[in-house]
């Protein structure tokens, strides 16, 4: 009985339990959040970059360093291949005057041989002079002394020619500017420069450009602007590649193709052949135009165009370009002085 009474408990505990279970089920588990709103954003201004178009001058020019050369030079050579060096009597910047000899041929006994010839021609006169006296009406035996001596007068102006030859003279006063790794005792080539002489009183300034295209817009006569070590200088382009003397020598015209020169007054303090000026050419100069940055100019596929702001938002207006510096840019036409264009972005 006592065992009937234990499970009737226990059943009722159990469905006391499970009444309170539903009753209360729900607050057992976790209640739903409340979806939040998402927050308002207001949108962002742009910030823009400016620059108000306006008007101006506007200028192109072409800087570089040149050096200082002669402009009167003289390149010497002999004129005869066969001959072997015997000496070059000058060093690389030593001054000479005209006629002093720079360099010689080996020739032997030549100069022996001349001497020995002016004495054949003293002796020639010498027996002229005797048949006239000795003999005055005796036309042939006089005519003989004048044929020997005339001939032997020819033979010593050959020697002398030939000796002539042998040296090589400077017609030019300056400085010894080059000089030929040619040994004594190579054997000469006909025409291959030995010497170089150089007037110092007398300079321009010479650049040889990378490209052609770099200078082409320089023209003869233009002013050139030459800063020196302690002072400025006018000067004046005198050659550029399109006004350089035609060469069939292709390694001289390759050279005119690519060198400007450029003259100045005169010599002076910093004007040293060898030295340097640093030149300034202005090739196109324009007034009163439209300027804007180059980072305002936008391009595409061909098409050249800027944006304007108006109000708040942005503007796309095509543009022709004129001329073009790396700091400003000429704008011809789709723009108007006072528009503000966007340059940053």
């Amino acid at each position: 009985m006592s065992t009937k009474v234990s499970w009737i408990k226990r059943i009722g505990l159990l469905a006391a339990f499970i009444l309170a279970f539903a009753v209360s089920g729900c607050s057992l588990l976790p209640k739903e959040e409340t979806a939040l709103k998402p927050p308002l954003v207001k949108p962002v201004k742009e910030n823009f970059e400016l620059y108000e178009v306006k008007r101006g001058s506007i200028i192109k020019k072409l800087t570089f360093m040149a050096t200082f050369a002669s402009s009167k030079t003289q390149n010497l050579y002999f004129k005869e291949s066969g001959q072997r060096l015997l000496s070059i009597n000058v060093k690389l910047g030593d001054t000479v005057k005209p006629g002093d000899i720079l360099a010689q041929l080996d020739t032997g006994d030549l100069e022996t041989r001349v001497r020995m010839q002016r004495l054949n021609v003293e002796k020639a006169q010498i027996s002229l002079i005797q048949a006239k006296t000795d003999k005055p009406d005796d036309a042939a035996a006089i005519r003989l002394k004048m044929i020997d001596m005339e001939s032997t007068q020819i033979q010593l102006e050959l020697l002398q020619t030939q000796l002539e030859k042998s040296k090589l003279k400077s017609d030019l006063g300056g400085v010894v500017t080059y000089i030929s790794d040619i040994n004594q005792g190579d054997l000469v080539a006909a025409y291959s420069n030995l010497i170089s002489i150089a007037d110092p009183k007398q300079v321009q300034l010479v650049y040889q450009a990378t490209n052609s295209i770099d200078i082409s817009a320089v023209q003869v006569g233009m002013e050139a602007e030459v800063k020196l070590k302690n002072s400025t200088v006018k000067g004046k382009v005198l050659q550029t590649p399109s006004s350089a003397p035609l060469s069939t020598n292709k390694t001289q015209a390759e050279k005119n193709a690519k060198t400007l020169i450029i003259g100045i007054d005169k010599a002076q303090e910093g004007t040293e052949i060898g030295s340097y000026g640093d030149i300034t050419i202005i090739t196109e100069h324009r007034d009163d135009v439209l300027i804007i940055p180059p980072a305002g100019l936008r391009a595409y596929i061909g098409r050249e165009y800027v944006q304007i702001l108006e109000g708040e938002s942005r503007k796309e207006i095509d543009v022709e370009k004129g001329l073009v510096t790396p700091t400003e840019v000429e704008i011809r036409r789709g723009l108007k002085e006072g528009q503000k264009v966007i340059i940053n972005n």
